[in-house]
Order: structure tokens, then C-alpha cells, then sequence
């Protein structure tokens, strides 16, 4: 069982309502819930662009795995690219 270190600090709220949780932190995105008036809970979090949240998803991860398998067994050839440009350069009126 791992226990859980606990650090207490005592920060002001400045007159334009901010507080400073230090430079270690900045940039990262924090979650702030309050639980009843005067406490609060400060979390760290990622959080995931509505349009990048399939990514997460459990037939994405299947599909980029099997498609970076392809990749590595599959070498990169030059072999094909004229009839490739061809195919390509047809479909564009």
C-alpha cells in the first residue's frame, strides 16, 4: 500500500481573484471543483479536444495498431508511384 503525501501551504488570493500554485505548474491545465463555499479541490489534468477524443476510443486503438504493423513489415518502395500519380492525377478534373 503506497501512502499518499499531503502538503499544506497557505497562498492569498489577490485582488483580481488568482492565486499562484507556482511555476512548476505552469501552462498545465487544472481542474477546479469546489465541494462546498471555501473548499476546494485543485486537480492537474489533460484534457482531449472533442475532435481528437476518437482517438481514445477502444477501435481506434485496434486500427493504429494494425495499420503501424503494416507499416513496419511493409518497406517503403518507390516501385509503384507512376501508376499511383496516374490513378491520382484521373480522379482530378
Amino acid at each position: 500500500m503506497t501512502a499518499l503525501a499531503s502538503h499544506s501551504s497557505v497562498k492569498v488570493v489577490g485582488a483580481n481573484g488568482q492565486i499562484s500554485l507556482g511555476k512548476q505548474f505552469a501552462g498545465r491545465q487544472v481542474l477546479v471543483e469546489e465541494h462546498e463555499p471555501g473548499v476546494w479541490m485543485v486537480r492537474t489534468a489533460t484534457v482531449v479536444p472533442d475532435n481528437e477524443r476518437w482517438l481514445h476510443e477502444p477501435q481506434a486503438v485496434v486500427d493504429l495498431r494494425s495499420a503501424l504493423a503494416w507499416a513496419t513489415a511493409t518497406p517503403a518502395s518507390d516501385g509503384n508511384t507512376d501508376a499511383l500519380l496516374k490513378r491520382l492525377s484521373d480522379g482530378i478534373e
